[in-house]
């Protein structure tokens, strides 16, 4: 039985965000970029219900999608969103020690992840998770 082509193409396409993300948020490493990646994920993850995590992690490219649900365990559901400070200070939390995330690290990820996901069907659960998801996601450029 064949693959489909996002999974033959799996580690290119991963290839190519960390690349992207390490440019657009001008970092020096992949461990760095990777970091920044999980933990911008994790966050909004975090915010997510079950259902929602399930639906979500079907629109990310395959790597990602891994990333997004690794370790995840529902009872770490947070219904509000807070500030941006929080969820900046949220991010920096993972691996803080190799953790570069700045006041740019959500848009910056979000921003990269979008080039390789279908908009309109991000904008559609967006839309049906929550303005904060929305918010949190929004499509403009780092």
């Amino acid at each position: 039985m064949p693959m489909p082509q996002e999974y033959q193409r799996a580690s290119i396409i991963y290839d190519q965000i960390l690349t992207d993300l390490c440019d657009e948020l001008h970092l020096a490493t992949r461990n760095q970029t990777y970091t920044l990646l999980q933990s911008v994920l994790l966050a909004f993850r975090r915010r997510l219900t079950a259902p929602q995590v399930l639906q979500f992690a079907s629109l990310l490219p395959p790597i990602a999608r891994a990333i997004f649900v690794k370790d995840w365990d529902e009872r770490e559901y947070l219904p509000d969103f807070g500030s941006e400070d929080d969820l900046i200070e949220e991010i920096k939390d993972v691996r803080r020690a190799h953790n570069f995330a700045d006041g740019h690290a959500i848009k910056g990820v979000t921003h990269v992840l979008r080039h390789h996901m279908d908009e309109a069907k991000l904008d559609a659960a967006l839309a049906e998770i929550s303005g904060d998801a929305v918010a949190y996601w929004q499509n403009e450029q780092a």
